[in-house]
């Protein structure tokens, strides 16, 4: 949606400190910190634009430590002006103008964001910032997954491959801790994409929990998931919370596994890497996802056998280029049986004195909707 001048200049918002209505609404937010700090951590609604590059931002923050604010704010103003100073102010005006419900923010909500706030009151735009900046809505999120980890919780467990995360889409009070972290927790879990690190995979996990406007006494469904998920680690808050509550195992077939690790690591991560790199970069991309996975395994395997499987997924890559891809069941299913179930059975097992029901897909979903 665009509005104009006139629209933006004459209706004037107010700065903001609702972080629940801002976070839970989706509202736009434009990050005018330097790339560097927006790498490190941001929140899911919003987009970099600048005030002062990295480059910039360290000269002007040398500065401040030898000659003080007053020298910092000429140089930066000396740094920022004539054609780069148009072009992002031109930057901010389009995004203000397109999200003319959104906020502003800088670290701490100080001379960078009331900077810019006041470059665009000078071109005609009444543009609101986020009062406390990052650090304020940051501590907001962080302050939300401890609410989370009061709340009544059940773990769903299972073999891999039982379709968990799924299974999680059907329930109306459930959080996806993979979708989070961007990883599906184990050696093969990556996606194309690269994962979260551990700041955003935080600021994602309370963003999922406030636009479910859970109540307190509401049980919430969490999969099963170690410490770590890839490189993120779960707050330990949470970790803790998890490890007493009641757990819902799903049990289905070898053959049901199968298919799903079939559809999910082969045919759509496949898909994904051509998509993305095109087909020839992209299988290659593929291939070498798939290797590193079983590599990562290779210890627990043994290297007798580490060596047979690999032996097997470089030839059902080999039939996978000539448009057989079902000989990838060939190492799954021993990779199954022999690695993943042994261990996941043993972890289960630590858990038994929680389990209070185990069933299929239907049948453990029932069962939820009851309680």
């Amino acid at each position: 949606m665009t509005v104009s001048n006139k629209n933006t200049s004459t209706t004037e918002r107010s700065d903001s400190s609702d972080f629940r209505a801002i976070i839970r609404n989706k509202l736009p937010l434009m990050d005018v910190r330097a790339p560097i700090e927006f790498e490190k951590g941001a929140f899911s609604q919003s987009i970099n634009y600048p005030l002062m590059n990295n480059d910039e931002r360290e000269e002007v923050g040398i500065c401040y430590k030898k000659n003080g604010q007053e020298a910092a704010i000429t140089l930066g103003n000396a740094l920022v002006s004539g054609q780069s100073k148009a072009n992002r102010v031109a930057q901010w005006q389009s995004f203000a103008r397109e999200n003319p419900q959104g906020y502003l923010y800088c670290f701490r909500g100080g001379l960078r964001s009331q900077t810019v706030q006041r470059w665009l009151k000078e071109s005609g735009i009444n543009y609101p910032l986020i009062t406390g900046g990052y650090k304020a809505l940051r501590q907001f999120l962080l302050n939300e997954i401890e609410q989370l980890a009061l709340h009544p919780l059940t773990i769903l467990a299972g073999n891999t491959g039982s379709g968990k995360t799924p299974f999680l889409t059907h329930c109306v009070n459930s959080l996806d801790l993979e979708g989070a972290a961007g990883h599906r927790g184990s050696s093969f879990g990556g996606f194309v994409t690269p994962q979260a690190n551990q700041i955003n995979f935080e600021n994602k996990l309370a963003e999922q929990y406030i636009r479910g406007n859970f109540s307190l006494d509401q049980r919430l469904v969490l999969e099963d998931e170690g410490r770590l998920i890839g490189s993120v680690h779960l707050p330990e808050s949470l970790r803790n919370a998890m490890t007493l509550a009641p757990v819902v195992v799903i049990e289905e077939s070898l053959d049901y596994r199968l298919e799903h690790i079939y559809q999910e690591y082969i045919i759509k991560m496949t898909a994904q890497y051509q998509a993305a790199y095109g087909v020839e970069q992209g299988f290659i991309a593929f291939s070498e996802y798939l290797e590193h996975g079983l590599f990562k395994v290779r210890k627990r395997l043994g290297t007798e056998r580490y060596g047979q499987l690999k032996e097997i997924q470089i030839a059902a890559l080999t039939q996978q280029q000539n448009g057989q891809q079902q000989y990838h069941l060939d190492w799954l299913k021993p990779l199954l049986s022999e690695y993943y179930d042994p261990m996941y059975q043993y972890q289960l097992g630590l858990k038994a004195d929680r389990v209070v029901f185990r069933g299929n897909n239907a049948e453990c979903l029932a069962f939820l909707h009851d309680k």
